[in-house]
């Protein structure tokens, strides 16, 4: 009987996870690089990006990088059951020793590393439908907004005042918002914003500005997410189409 609580518990979060990802899910695994070994994991994972264009497993991914030595490999997920599949077995089989012994160079150069899923939250996002990111924006930045379960109602609809702001206005700094789902133990939402490079993204930045209206205005919709915000971090990334991959279309 002792086993039957916890049991019921992960039940309800199986369901309660499964109904959020009627938005798109994704399982990121996440890599913290060593400074140190920095060059040899890059060496390593274009070797691997090498290995999946040559074996095609049936499965794909973007990655990112971001300015403290993180890699994130990102793949869309339609259900929980999904992370019972095993896409790479068939390259596993293929490559032999080959493959265990590129992981083992892979584990040189962190200390840490895990997967987790986070969800692109479309109600909340500012990225009309007519809008495609351009191919050379692979610049990045993002913000985390961390909040406590207590505030959640409070901080959401902050981030639908600071979007409807931006509606208003008619702003062309798109933005689009993810935020925490199954694996990890803090609520937040991630803000990522995209631009050709970090200049462009300061050009946008003060034109964004402009458009949005005075700092009065401004402070008046984003005040209502930072008051109950308990926490913010901001990071500089890229996209990195060198060690992205997605299998050969017939």
């Amino acid at each position: 009987m002792k086993h039957i609580k916890p049991i019921l518990a992960f039940i309800v979060i199986v369901c309660f996870s499964v109904q959020v990802y009627a938005q798109q899910a994704y399982l990121v695994h996440q890599d913290n690089v060593k400074p140190s070994k920095l060059m040899q994991y890059e060496k390593i994972a274009k070797e691997f990006h090498e290995a999946a264009l040559e074996h095609q497993p049936n499965t794909t991914w973007v990655t990112a990088s971001s300015n403290d030595f993180k890699y994130f490999y990102i793949t869309p997920i339609k259900n929980m059951a999904e992370l019972d599949e095993n896409p790479m077995a068939a390259m596993a089989d293929a490559m032999g020793d080959k493959f265990g012994a590129m992981f083992k160079e892979f584990d040189k150069c962190y200390d840490s590393h895990g997967s987790y899923i986070i969800v692109n939250d479309k109600e909340l996002s500012y990225m009309p439908d007519d809008v495609t990111i351009p191919e050379d924006h692979n610049y990045r930045r993002w913000f985390y907004i961390y909040y406590t379960p207590e505030n959640a109602k409070a901080v959401r609809d902050g981030m639908k005042a600071v979007k409807a702001l931006y509606e208003k206005k008619n702003s062309e700094a798109y933005y689009r918002i993810y935020h925490d789902g199954f694996g990890q133990m803090e609520h937040y939402y991630l803000v990522s914003a995209s631009a050709k490079d970090e200049v462009d993204f300061a050009t946008t930045g003060k034109e964004n500005e402009k458009v949005l209206g005075s700092f009065e205005e401004r402070w008046e919709a984003f005040s209502q997410v930072m008051d109950y915000a308990s926490r913010m971090e901001e990071y500089v990334g890229e996209m990195r189409p060198d060690l992205s991959y997605a299998p050969k279309e017939d």
